[in-house]
């Protein structure tokens, strides 16, 4: 546990929130109420909190919806008046509408501006990458991932070997933890490079590995990779908007992430995609195509010969769902006004702070799975306990009936993600304390 040094009690998480120069953006989000109180939600990496503008900025368009027709594709010929209004002083159009989301998912994935695109849903994003990027041949034909991976891109990556006929018990390679640790194997991750590198087609990694909580060095990772000629991607769906990433630099071929975690963009909300920029000036890549990646200046000529946009926009297929992308950009205005250095600041303090109550409050009951380096982490521990609960529903209901909302994962994982753009220090000390009562029940 860490040896970091707070005030005890109340009184310690007060000054803690007295001091936070961020606590004013918890009033732009809508707070879960049950039963009369407010509950402590401590759940953003597995569904963010709805930012309080995302309502407005989705009326903006059905407004616009509703009075312009199809119309509403085209930029405004003048500023709008009234609620249509309500948002921005112009507005583009439908037709470029997820162009506004790429400066600011750039800065948040460490990337230049035409190597990320706003579209689809992580897993349909990934099966597109896959479909550029996994190009088997007699030689090369594996793919390697971790052995704990979220299963959606496990499934993705079974159903892709099986698509190009082969056999996921000879083609699927994986990397497990340390032994005695819950951290990834670096050293057995890059024996495994050298004795099987030369048959490693893909390489898919998480940004944060999504049970544990670990940040990976994706730069070290995919430099290893690289070494044997392999491809490298990374789902960042539990990285981005939790801890500063540098993809770019990294040299990865691509990465895929969702929006409705720590980006805040709502239940099912459009993901994202980054393709490096030594591959998005690339036209003649393979890829599954759709007219929305076609050259825009002539998409409405219907010509039979795809030509692809320039950057990650190329692997576009259809118009985009506006009013799903519509609360990201209430959500991606927060991060804007925040900014990722005081973020990164608030999130690492709220952390050790929540480390250090576990320790000062269960001791030994409470384990964690999660680094404890700070650069290796983000803003979610996983917590194990010794002994385990005797019946877990039982202990997760009592600990929601306390007003705590937190994630259980079998057999024995309880994840608590305090988010730096909404949670309080006060809700981290009322977190552990409601855990404590929960174990003395």
């Amino acid at each position: 546990m860490t040896a970091a040094k707070f005030l005890a009690g109340v009184a310690g998480a007060r000054a803690l929130d007295a001091a936070d120069d961020l606590a004013p953006l918890r009033r732009q989000f809508e707070l879960p109420r049950e039963r009369g109180r407010t509950l402590i939600y401590l759940c953003g990496h597995s569904l963010g909190l709805m930012p309080r503008a995302a309502r407005r900025a989705v009326d903006v368009e059905l407004d616009r919806w509703a009075k312009l027709g199809v119309d509403g594709h085209f930029p405004d010929a003048r500023p709008p008046r009234g609620r249509l209004n309500a948002l921005r002083a112009t507005h583009s159009g439908w037709l470029d509408y997820h162009v506004q989301f790429a400066p600011l998912l750039a800065d948040l994935a460490g990337a230049h501006r035409d190597e990320v695109v706003a579209m689809n849903t992580l897993t349909v994003n990934l099966h597109l990458m896959l479909a550029t990027f996994f190009r088997p041949t007699q030689q090369r034909y594996k793919i390697l991932i971790e052995r704990d991976a979220f299963s959606s891109d496990r499934y993705a990556v079974e159903s892709q070997l099986r698509w190009h006929g082969l056999e996921p018990r000879a083609a699927l390679l994986e990397i497990g933890p340390r032994e005695g640790s819950y951290a990834l194997d670096r050293e057995r991750y890059e024996a495994l490079l050298k004795e099987q590198g030369e048959s490693i087609a893909v390489v898919l990694l998480p940004g944060v590995q999504y049970l544990t909580g670990e940040r990976l060095d994706l730069a070290g990772y995919a430099a290893a990779a690289q070494r044997h000629g392999c491809r490298v991607g990374f789902d960042l769906a539990h990285a981005i908007g939790n801890v500063p990433l540098a993809i770019h630099d990294s040299g990865a071929d691509f990465a895929v992430w969702c929006s409705y975690k720590y980006l805040n963009a709502g239940p099912g909300a459009v993901g994202g995609c980054f393709v490096h920029r030594r591959h998005g000036q690339s036209g003649e890549l393979p890829r599954l195509a759709g007219w929305w990646g076609h050259d825009r200046e002539r998409r409405f000529l219907m010509e039979p010969k795809f030509a692809a946009l320039a950057g990650a926009e190329g692997w576009q297929l259809s118009n985009p769902p506006i009013l799903s992308l519509a609360p990201l950009a209430a959500s991606l205005a927060l991060f804007e006004e925040a900014g990722s250095k005081r973020l990164r600041r608030k999130s690492v303090l709220l952390t050790r702070y929540l480390e250090w109550l576990l320790d000062r409050e269960l001791g030994g009951r409470a384990r964690l799975l999660t680094p404890a380096e700070p650069e290796r982490r983000g803003c979610h521990l996983a917590v194990q306990f010794v002994p385990p609960p005797r019946d877990a529903l039982s202990f997760v209901a009592r600990l929601r009936a306390a007003g705590v909302v937190a994630d259980w994962r079998r057999p024995n994982v309880l994840r608590l993600a305090p988010v730096p753009l909404y949670n309080r220090f006060r809700d981290v000390y009322d977190t552990v304390r409601a855990l404590r009562r929960t174990l003395d029940a």
